[in-house]
């Protein structure tokens, strides 16, 4: 069994920033892609950054500038550094691994839990 957990939601202003963690555990051999995704109240969960094994990363547009998705030396962990944040990021914030192989030979995709991060005065 594999779990993704995150941690660093909360409250914060506008301007201010926010680091999100997500580790993975379980019986993993490897992981391909981790990416964190928002759903804001209402709409679907959209891709915000993701990062492959090999270090190559995207950004949606609107945060391209301001947030920064890095992996651990472990590679089983994943961060996402948010700064000048908007009230529009408010949003949960998911945790994805991709191509999970566990040491069964298992290949699976994960999600993490959820963390809230809300931007406002």
């Amino acid at each position: 069994q594999v779990q993704l957990v995150e941690s660093g939601g909360g409250l914060v202003q506008p301007g201010g920033s926010l680091r999100l963690s997500c580790a993975a555990s379980g019986s993993i051999s490897s992981i391909g892609t981790m990416a964190w995704y928002q759903q804001a109240p209402g709409k679907q969960r959209e891709l915000v950054a993701a990062i492959t094994a090999g270090g190559s990363t995207y950004y949606e547009d609107s945060v391209k500038g301001r947030f920064t998705i890095s992996r651990g030396n472990a590679k089983n962990t994943v961060y996402l550094q948010m700064r000048s944040l908007k009230p529009e990021d408010t949003a949960v914030y998911f945790c994805n691994a991709e191509e999970v192989v566990t040491f069964r030979g298992a290949h699976l995709d994960a999600w993490g839990q959820g963390t809230l991060v809300t931007v406002s005065s």
